[in-house]
């Protein structure tokens, strides 16, 4: 059995009072990345606390810029085991997720969780983002893009601001110090057709992490021409 005491304590510290349905989807949702984790690398994070705090709290956070009110089309770039997206959907059911991860047996399990937890408007895709974002039933498509990637935010940016519609913002999730990648970024970022709007540094209840939200807004369309293809935006930034 999953323990998620945890999670319950750190949501009310956040505000967020979990229901008994949502409680026993997280017990599911924990459960199965465990199990699976036997089988696949999902997360190299295993402990009920830690998973608790580090995937499950964390993933929450983003509610408090209040940007995730109402139905929203939201999309998570590298995914992995679902994070923040999956939780994200459970305590807002009305929000409508893209999981996007390029590797394909995090996608199965991902698969396995939202049937498993019975959500309805979420699906997981496997493909990357730099190709994905060319279709136009993706592109500029979408209210939020954000991602809790590894990745340096001048990469992450040419690889989601092109998802997000004109009006709509990438949050993308860091760790405290982020100055310094902030100023690189600034080019890349308006290039891509966003402004950095706000930067959040969040204590993460229960533990004495703190953690960053990059909230960058789309203020005007993405040159066609980006994301660059063929790895470019890892091996040359913006």
């Amino acid at each position: 059995m999953s323990s998620i005491e945890t999670l319950i304590e750190g949501s009310k510290s956040l505000g967020f009072e979990l229901k008994e349905e949502e409680i026993n989807k997280f017990i599911e949702y924990k459960k199965l990345l465990k199990e699976w984790n036997e089988k696949i690398n999902i997360t190299s994070i295993t402990d009920d606390i830690e998973i608790d705090i580090k995937h499950f709290i964390d993933s929450l956070t983003p509610l408090l810029t209040g940007l995730f009110n109402g139905k929203k089309k939201i999309i998570d770039i590298g995914t992995g085991g679902g994070f923040p997206g999956v939780p994200l959907k459970i305590i807002r059911n009305e929000l409508d997720i893209t999981l996007l991860d390029s590797l394909n047996k995090r996608i199965t399990f991902l698969n396995e969780v939202i049937s498993s937890l019975g959500l309805k408007e979420i699906e997981a895709i496997h493909k990357r983002a730099e190709e994905l974002s060319r279709k136009e039933e993706y592109r500029e498509q979408y209210d939020i893009c954000i991602s809790r990637a590894v990745a340096s935010l001048n990469t992450l940016s040419e690889y989601c601001i092109p998802f997000v519609k004109k009006g709509g913002y990438f949050i993308s999730m860091k760790g405290p110090d982020v100055e310094g990648e902030l100023k690189e970024s600034e080019n890349a970022i308006k290039i891509l057709g966003g402004k950095v709007r706000d930067k959040k540094i969040i204590t993460l209840p229960m533990s004495e992490i703190n953690h960053s939200l990059i909230i960058i807004e789309k203020v005007k369309e993405t040159p066609t021409k980006y994301p660059r293809a063929g790895g470019k935006p890892k091996k040359n930034p913006l």
